[in-house]
């Protein structure tokens, strides 16, 4: 499947738009508190291990927004984007949106 940030694919024409698709998750509450008691790897300001997660995350909210686009019979998804919002109490927690249009080419 193709799954692309712009609004359309060169030399493949869209023929059906499927609906808007989306996949969220949300990474837990002592996320943010766990990495800053225990970040051993931070080199230049920037912590792998913390980036990593954030990685495995916005790949989970991808691949269920994939999932949802599958089952609508979509070839591509366009206009795809990524959200990064933090939620819950004193926001300890982060949530990363993937959503796009499911389009059948």
């Amino acid at each position: 499947m193709i799954i692309t940030t712009t609004n359309s694919l060169d030399n493949k024409p869209v023929q059906k738009y499927l609906g808007i698709v989306s996949g969220e998750t949300i990474i837990g509450a002592n996320f943010i508190r766990d990495f800053f008691a225990g970040i051993t790897d931070i080199v230049g300001g920037r912590s792998g291990s913390y980036e990593k997660v954030l990685r495995e995350a916005k790949e989970t909210a991808l691949k269920e927004m994939e999932e949802t686009a599958q089952k609508l019979g979509a070839d591509a998804i366009i206009g795809v984007d990524l959200d990064y919002e933090t939620v819950g109490s004193n926001g300890g927690m982060l949530m990363v949106t993937a959503s796009g249009t499911a389009v059948k080419l």
